[in-house]
């Protein structure tokens, strides 16, 4: 038997028609949507302060409002972590909507991951610094499994893994227990590749121009057999139009290296091993997924940690023409003269040479100088900041511009992990009827080990030329925290793919990286080869600083760092470039 789960959001704020087109444009057994992230936690934390009542995500609730019905009309089963901070607020909310529409269905929901009133007994009042604002544990999908199990139609879930919404409705159907290793590693990497949306059918994909981007892209499909393999699809219409995008060996992959520290994927119901995934093209947007081997999972589960870090404040100023560091310098100090009395905690300080030599247009002779500025108090970073850019717009250097008008400072958010125990978090599912159940954590864990693996030097391929990495490599790029993860791998379709991907593997290295940006240079790297997949995996350890609402970085997720590799220039062997595209 094959199960088909879909899925209609990758994000909080994804496009809120997916959830109807997925209804819509082909046959479905479930309807899964991720709409967490460390970043989310923190926004619903801030929403949480102003109304105890809210803490869920409010897109989800208008995208039920409007295809509820279908769904039930379909018989397709919702699965979401749509929850967030208040699961059972968001259940109940579900309820009064069906109600309000005459819907008969039932609403379960799981619970347990919130940490926060018992951050001191666990000791993660202590981790970091600030005060804490979130603290949830990921937990796994035998919840929704047990949910799905009484009955249920519909569940929500707070701070779930974003694989356990796929997991949950796979593990229900095919009747898997905790000891079938494999297939849950199976669902694992079947949910990571589905979880976020339409990074699977071609979105952030740096090999875009294969693909139809001229309609919009179709939401995957994950089609998962009873030993845990799966084939990825996407549906041909979304009832009305023709799906853009494709699914491809190169769309699935770049989504596997998506946000993974290493081969060993972990979760926890099981841990999956990357380095034994096997891609195959089974035909036009099919690709299967067989070959997963699963191994127990770790003994403590992670805990997303969110503080209030204090409050920032940012301008950007745009440099024109000559003497663009003169100018530069200038303004520098005089607004740090200007907020001497009462300086903020940190100022940091970013000139990106953006300008030309003999500009055609002013865009081109224009460079940016970016300031940030943080406090663990607001004034310093409030109206004495933004005076001090404002004050000297006549008296400093020539040309003088800002993008915008300066704002207020603003509170920011500083993400710490933590680990705790699987068996003190408390992983519990609140039925329609409101039986409350309590799911037991796995009884068989065991380490795992992520350090990276030892590398082969790269083939001589004999002569070599100076090119853009990306005339050759595929990547993506994304943040884990405040680490950077970078995948790179060879196409699929590349002509001499086998001497292509030993020299990428035995060629990245961590001082390559380093040497390749510059802004990682003087930090850790961690670089784990996937010749399975055609490539490996990059994790740089604290180029984000700490995580994404606090780093002072052009690119806070590291969304581009992979296509800034993508734009350097290596050194390629000639005979990997004959016929690629330029």
């Amino acid at each position: 038997m094959t199960v088909r789960i879909g899925n209609c959001s990758g994000y909080y704020g994804d496009r809120p028609t997916a959830f109807r087109e997925m209804l819509k444009g082909g046959e479905l057994d479930y309807l899964t949507g991720d709409y967490l992230a460390e970043l989310t936690m923190l926004i619903l934390g801030k929403d949480r302060m102003k109304d105890p009542e809210a803490g869920y995500a409010k897109t989800f609730l208008r995208q039920l409002q409007d295809g509820l019905a279908l769904a039930r009309e379909k018989g397709v089963k919702v699965v979401a972590n749509a929850g967030g901070l208040n699961p059972a607020g968001l259940a109940a909310r579900i309820r009064e909507l069906a109600q309000e529409q005459g819907i008969d269905v039932r609403v379960a929901h799981v619970e347990g991951d919130d940490l926060l009133p018992r951050a001191a007994e666990l000791g993660l009042s202590d981790v970091g610094g600030g005060s804490l604002l979130t603290a949830n544990a990921y937990l796994g999908a035998f919840g929704i499994a047990a949910a799905l199990d009484a009955g249920a139609d519909v569940v929500v879930t707070g701070r779930v893994t974003d694989a356990s919404v796929v997991m949950g409705p796979a593990i229900h159907a095919h009747g898997w227990g905790r000891d079938d290793l494999d297939a849950l590693a199976g669902a694992l990497v079947a949910g990571h590749v589905i979880e976020c949306g339409t990074q699977a059918t071609g979105g952030n994909f740096s090999g875009f121009r294969d693909l139809d981007t001229w309609r919009p892209l179709g939401f995957p499909v994950a089609e998962v057999d009873a030993d845990g393999s799966s084939v990825i699809t996407k549906h041909a219409t979304t009832g009305a139009t023709e799906t853009g995008g494709a699914v491809t060996v190169d769309t699935v992959t770049a989504q596997l290296l998506y946000e993974v520290q290493g081969p060993a994927y972990l979760n926890p119901d099981v841990v999956a091993h990357l380095d034994t995934v096997a891609l195959t093209q089974e035909g036009p947007d099919r690709v299967r997924i067989s070959g997963v081997r699963g191994t127990p999972p770790p003994a403590t589960t992670k805990v997303c940690l969110n503080l209030l870090g204090g409050f920032r404040n940012g301008v950007d100023l745009l440099l024109t023409g000559l003497d663009i560091e003169a100018k530069a310098a200038w303004v520098r100090r005089e607004v740090e003269a200007a907020l001497q009395d009462d300086p903020p905690d940190e100022l940091v300080w970013t000139l990106d040479r953006t300008d030309v030599y003999d500009p055609p247009t002013q865009a081109a002779a224009t460079s940016y100088l970016r300031c940030a500025a943080k406090s663990s108090r607001p004034e310093p970073v409030g109206r004495t900041f933004s005076d001090a850019f404002v004050n000297v717009a006549l008296a400093s250097y020539p040309g003088f511009t800002l993008t915008a008008p300066p704002g207020r400072g603003t509170p920011y958010g500083v993400y710490r992990p933590a680990y705790v125990p699987q068996s003190e978090v408390p992983h519990v599912v609140v039925h329609a009827d409101g039986r409350r159940e309590d799911v037991a954590p796995p009884t068989a864990t065991a380490e795992v080990s992520v350090e990276p693996a030892d590398v082969t030097a790269a083939p001589d391929l004999g002569e070599s030329q100076p090119r853009p990495l990306g005339e050759l490599v595929h990547a993506r790029s994304g943040d884990k925290g405040g680490d950077a993860n970078v995948g790179l791998w060879i196409p699929a379709d590349h002509p001499r793919r086998a001497d292509a991907v030993a020299w990428l593997v035995g060629v990245v290295n961590a001082g390559w990286v380093q040497g390749m940006l510059p802004e990682a240079a003087d930090l850790d790297v961690d670089v784990h080869p996937l010749p399975n997949l055609g490539g490996v995996n990059v994790v740089v350890r604290g180029l984000l600083g700490e995580g994404v609402s606090s780093s002072t970085r052009l690119d806070p997720q590291a969304k581009a760092v992979g296509e800034w590799l993508r734009a350097r220039v290596t050194a390629v062997p000639t005979r990997l470039l004959e016929g690629r595209r330029p």
